[in-house]
């Protein structure tokens, strides 16, 4: 049968709609591929492998003559094939992803995704050689053909950003043999977590469930609930300890054998570089962290025990909801119109870019079982457009999320028309937006409350936001050094990963919680470790930005807008010193962390203001 997500609709999104959630959308990939079984989906593959093996026997070996020869020379033919060819690629990888992750226990798009992913990097392999060949053409050459050629100046961003790869880049066949092995590697080692994270269920109160809504138990009303619900996600986690453990150990590994290779000198080098920050810079971020512990999340975590009536809060009571917090169910056109007119009052242009995204069906939000927990915003390719998948429950953070994602949604719109090459921000850039977006949310919503029990629950519940986006990530962070350091000296036992976990979560929590036995195994379910080593730093990095340009936005009397969508336009194209110039703000100041940290501090003063 053909698979789109209409046909699955109906069923799930009137289940919801029981639920009190209203009809929730499911998307739709025709604006990439009709159905798995497309003859264009089918043509494009086809096309992929053969146009990139012509790609190669033209133009292998010809980059620095054709440098030399500067406006004479085709490096600008050359770029744009390679563009349209990446582009390509990229439509057939996003949807094999989005129709995987719409279901990772169907094996017929299990198998789809993974052949797709074969047939990719075999075709990508005879790109591979493009980059590789650039970066070893004389500086003085590439500056002149950059100058002399309009057509390959087009594209001078993406050249001069490549060529800071170039101390790490390693002969030819060394990088086609990594990029290779990278499917029965790396590539293998993710999907076996990713399945055996879908395929996980959990016992709370006699009701099997998936992951997203049993971790949604934590923040149940009733503490019982909450606690059973830590119980059995520790139970279940431990049960699979044993794979979780040797896949963290191998990517840890395979990590380590590919930065030894390429000269890495810090365990989180090739991270920063990928972001285009220095390291320089997320020292001082995660010093700056570490040392707010004390005024943020231990006073905040206090603060909440004495709210809830405790001495002490056990690990499962983190997140509870306050007695103020109102439990109605939020339903899903609430949501959206909550979003969209905080987006609204913002920017209509913001606000219109978000309105596609319900339009025209470019969302995902049911929960179903085998669904990627979770959420993300795919930007696709130029060619289409992005698509967002949530796993929407009817809560204030369900809210938050899809302010969140939307965000990222309307920063890869107005990037798109940077190309299939330059339109990619780095990670650390690429909160910006999404965390801009959720702040804009909040206050709409705080400046509408004028309830005291409401706007104290509205309060603390940005204040945790903040707190999981900025400490927690920043814990995580830390918990990583310690398993990529660790593990140089061999195999790392369960035991050891919980104990690093529990060390560094009882660092950045605080006395006024208690960790009780399970906790040690929580670890293993955070993606990031597995997808992208050394990830979590960026969302700390991107909610200090934001409230650093948050503040910058309230003090201004015009043009802040203008000068925000420009650098959101730019995608990758400037680094995060000339995107943050305009808005007088410096992230290699140390003083540029303290004040986004104060904006958290001044929130939890406002509550005990409140209190």
């Amino acid at each position: 049968m053909r698979w789109n997500s209409g046909q699955e609709m109906s069923a799930t999104a009137s289940a919801r709609g029981a639920a009190g959630f209203g009809e929730l959308p499911e998307w739709d990939l025709a604006d990439l591929y009709a159905a798995m079984d497309a003859p264009e989906l089918a043509r494009d593959l086809e096309k992929a492998s053969i146009d990139a093996v012509a790609f190669e026997a033209r133009w292998k070996g010809t980059l620095a003559i054709e440098a030399e020869r500067g406006a004479a020379g085709k490096l600008g033919q050359a770029m744009q094939t390679y563009e349209a060819l990446e582009e390509l690629v990229g439509r057939v990888v996003s949807y094999a992803g989005l129709v995987y992750a719409g279901d990772t226990s169907d094996p017929k798009r299990a198998k789809l995704y993974g052949d797709v992913q074969e047939k990719m990097t075999d075709a990508s392999a005879h790109l591979l050689f493009f980059a590789l060949e650039l970066n070893l053409v004389d500086d003085a050459l590439i500056l002149k053909a950059l100058d002399a050629d309009p057509e390959f100046g087009h594209y001078r961003p993406w050249v001069l950003d490549l060529r800071k790869d170039k101390p790490y880049q390693l002969e030819d066949r060394v990088e086609q043999l990594f990029h290779e092995k990278s499917i029965t590697g790396r590539g293998a080692w993710n999907r076996l977590f990713d399945e055996t994270m879908t395929d996980l269920r959990f016992d709370i109160g006699g009701e099997e469930l998936t992951l997203e809504p049993a971790l949604n138990k934590l923040q149940d009303p009733d503490g019982e609930v909450r606690k059973a619900a830590s119980e059995a996600l520790a139970a279940t986690f431990r049960k699979n300890l044993r794979v979780f453990t040797l896949i963290t150990n191998t990517l840890s590994k395979d990590k380590e054998i590919s930065d030894r290779w390429r000269a890495f000198e810090d365990i989180a080098d090739s991270r920063h570089l990928a972001n285009r920050v220095e390291r320089e810079v997320v020292d001082a971020l995660a010093a700056a962290v570490r040392e707010a512990y004390p005024r943020l999340s231990h006073r905040y975590y206090a603060m909440k025990a004495k709210w809830l009536g405790m001495e002490v809060m056990n690990h499962w009571d983190r997140n509870a909801p306050l007695p103020e917090t109102p439990q109605a169910t939020i339903g899903w056109d609430e949501a959206k119109d909550t979003v969209l007119t905080a987006y609204q009052s913002f920017s209509p242009e913001m606000a219109e870019i978000a309105r596609d995204f319900f339009d025209r069906r470019w969302i995902d939000a049911p929960v179903r079982p085998g669904k990627a927990p979770g959420a993300f915003a795919h930007p696709t390719v130029p060619s289409a457009h992005p698509y967002v998948l949530l796993n929407y429950m009817g809560k204030p953070r369900d809210v938050m999320t899809l302010a969140h994602e939307l965000g990222h949604g309307v920063h890869q719109v107005l990037a798109g028309g940077q190309g299939a090459l330059m339109a990619s921000t780095p990670l650390t850039l690429a909160e910006t937006a999404s965390v801009f977006g959720e702040m804009l949310t909040f206050r709409s919503l705080l400046d509408r409350t004028t309830d005291k029990r409401e706007r104290k629950a509205m309060l603390a519940q940005k204040v945790e936001d903040m707190i999981n986006t900025v400490v927690r990530q920043i814990a995580f962070y830390e918990f990583e050094r310690k398993v990529h350091s660790e593990r140089k000296n061999g195999e790392l036992t369960s035991d050891q990963l919980g104990q690093f976990w529990l060390e560094v979560q009882a660092e950045s929590l605080g006395p006024a919680i208690k960790l009780r036995e399970g906790y040690e195994v929580f670890w293993s379910y955070i993606p990031h470790f597995i997808h992208s080593p050394f990830y979590v730093y960026a969302y700390a990095f991107g909610d200090c930005l934001v409230n650093s340009l948050y503040a910058v936005y309230q003090n201004a009397e015009r043009g802040f807008q203008d000068k925000y969508f420009e650098m959101l336009r730019a995608g990758g194209t400037k680094h995060h010193s000339e995107l943050l110039k305009p808005f007088g703000l410096d992230a290699t100041d140390p003083a540029f962390w303290q004040k986004g940290l104060a904006v958290i501090s001044n929130l939890i003063d406002e509550l005990e203001a409140l209190d």
